[in-house]
């Protein structure tokens, strides 16, 4: 059986490494939004695609180029923790 305090622990983790594989992603889409917005208020362009194909096309490029970072992350994270406490190691 899973202890409160395990358990606790293991929802802490799981956050953690959600927050770790989610942050290059949502840097990357702040930042281009931020470029983009300053761009059409610089030079009074208001057009809707504008702001949406640059930030999808940078998120789309950085969730290629960290693919292999998340990948390993999350195995880790389920072959050290996850895949024990179904295994009944823990």
């Amino acid at each position: 059986m899973l202890s409160e305090g395990l358990f606790y622990d293991i929802v802490r983790q799981s956050l953690w490494v959600a927050v770790i594989t989610s942050v290059p992603i949502l840097a990357v889409a702040l930042v281009a939004g931020l470029t983009v917005g300053l761009f059409q208020a610089l030079t009074s362009i208001q057009e809707m695609t504008l702001t949406f194909v640059p930030k999808l096309i940078a998120i789309v490029v950085v969730f290629w180029a960290s693919m292999g970072f998340m990948t390993q992350t999350l195995v880790t994270f389920f072959t050290t923790t996850i895949i024990p406490l179904i295994g009944g190691g823990r």
